[in-house]
Formats: C-alpha cells, structure tokens, sequence
C-alpha cells in the first residue's frame, strides 16, 4: 500500500475522530464540507453522462438540511416539544420541491434526467448524510459542555458513560473501518471469487470477511454499552452495517462506471475523490440511526 495511502487516511481518522467526539456544529461543519465536495463529485458524474442537474440549489438545500438537524437538535423540548428528527424530515419535501421549481423556470427545457439527477444528488449527497448528524445528535442538548454545542468527555475511556449519540457514531464508524479493512486485506490475499462485473477488485471471499469483521466489532460494542440482549443486537447492526457499507461501496462504483471515469476525484493521495472513501457512510447512516432510535428501545420493552 503506498505510504501517500497510508498517510492520508490516518490524517482523516484523526479528523474524523476529533469533529465526532466534539460533536454539535463542529461535527457539523465536517460534515458538511464532505457533503459538499462529495455533492460536486457526484454533480461532475452526472455532468460527464449529459444531465444538466441543479447543482448550486442542491448544495444549499443539503446544507441547510443539515443546520436543521443540528438546530433541532440543540432547542430544549419542554420550549418546542417536536422531535428534531420531524423537523429535519420536513426539510427534505420542502428542498426537493424548490429544486423542481428551480429547473422549471431555467431558459433551457430540464429532462427527465435533469431533475431526477437533481433529487437524488439532494437524497444521496444530502439527505441520507444527514443522518450522521441526527445519530450524533443525540442527548445533544443536555451533554454540550462546550461553546458551539460541542462536548468533550471527562474520561476518554469511559464508554458506558458517554452521550448516547456519540457512542452509537464511534460504533458505526468503527465497524465500517473494520469492514472495509478486512474486506481488503482479506480480498487481497486470499480473495479469488469476483463479486461483482461493477467493482471487479472486490472479491466474494473479501466481501464476507468485511461482513463478519463488522459484526465482530459491534459484539465488543454492544457488550461494553451494555445493551439489551447484547449477542443478538451486535449481531444484527454488525450485519447491517457490514451489507449496508457494502452496497454503497458498488453504489458509488457503479456510478463512476456508468460515467467512464475510475476515480469520482482526486482530493484524497492515493485515495481517490470524496466518494470513493465515503460511499461505504451513506447507506450506514439511516440504518444505525433507527437501530439505535427505534430497534434498541423495542428489544428493551421486550419481556425477559
């Protein structure tokens, strides 16, 4: 692997590291300049087919569905008693709606294409990454102890005492980091069955090893978090997890294969663009969330 490789990506875990635990706008902001340049990836794909999307309104509208959820996440309940996950929902048919509106009226006839590339740039680029913020979210309003809604822990090993939101992110980025390392190291060495005519270097051998990787590191932590039926609950977000960074990784390949091009960009050394190393985040981000919103809170209604 080369050393640029190797560079890089250990100066964007420690980025990553640093916004997730300090949460709030900061962990924000992150991800919002992500979801901006992977947004203009993704714009430049659509571009290289012919479609003509509404770029610029789709970015504004995405990051200001990301300030939604962070807003609606720091106001107290008992001042306005919404859940901030309805509030940032209703966003989303309000953007999708502006950016049909935006197409229409351009000098130039918008196809087809042209507003469904749009739609699913705000859903894809916008959306579902917003979900990231939401799961981080979580407690937001009685854990900030710092300026701009942020958080740092008074014992950095304490896992059990952390703020829900931070716990469940640190989780589902580990167990993505676990998928896609041991997919492939494992698919490297010893992987020999093609998976898939869309990503050619992923092997099946690679793809189930980085299945059962995210599933071993979700056990640790739902043992350490102490959650209800903790064997079982690893198991099925390990699993989720697993097939879910999977999907978006041929997601994003399948696009770029559509597109003609091997790389969405070329910000990251020896990386890639933005899409290439956040497609596995995408999909991921919906599904831990209502684990952790939904899913768990049933398992703990559940007679023992």
């Amino acid at each position: 692997m080369p050393w640029s490789r190797i560079l890089s990506g250990l100066i964007a875990i420690v980025l990553a590291l640093g916004v997730t635990i300090l949460g709030g706008w900061y962990f924000t902001i992150g991800v919002g300049i992500l979801v901006f340049l992977g947004q203009l990836e993704y714009f430049r794909l659509a571009r290289a087919k012919g479609i003509a999307p509404a770029g610029k309104t789709t970015l504004v509208v995405s990051q200001i569905l990301l300030v939604v959820a962070t807003l609606s996440a720091t106001i107290d309940d008992a001042v306005f008693p919404v859940p901030p996950a309805t509030i940032t929902d209703a966003v989303l048919p309000v953007a999708g709606t502006f950016i049909c509106f935006y197409l229409l009226f351009q000098p130039k006839f918008a196809t087809i294409a042209d507003i469904s590339a749009s739609i699913l740039g705000l859903f894809y680029g916008g959306y579902l990454p917003s979900y990231w913020v939401r799961l981080r979210s979580l407690d937001l309003f009685a854990t900030q102890n710092l300026p701009l809604a942020g958080y740092w822990p008074a014992q950095m090993g304490d896992w059990q005492n952390l703020p829900q939101g931070l716990s469940a992110t640190l989780l589902g980025f580990f167990c993505i980091w676990a998928a896609d390392i041991g997919a492939y190291v494992i698919g490297k060495g010893f992987g020999r069955t093609r998976l898939s005519e869309i990503s050619p270097k992923k092997t099946v051998e690679g793809a189930i090893f980085g299945v059962f990787s995210s599933i071993a590191v979700a056990q640790v932590g739902s043992y350490y978090l102490d959650w209800t039926f903790w064997p079982a609950s690893g198991i099925i977000l390990g699993l989720l997890i697993g097939l879910a960074s999977l999907l978006g990784d041929l997601t994003e390949s399948m696009m770029k294969r559509d597109a003609g091009v091997k790389d969405s960009g070329q910000l990251i050394p020896g990386h890639g663009g933005i899409l290439d190393r956040a497609d596995s985040y995408v999909f991921t981000a919906p599904l831990v969330y209502y684990f952790i919103t939904l899913f768990l809170p049933l398992l703990e209604k559940l007679p023992v």
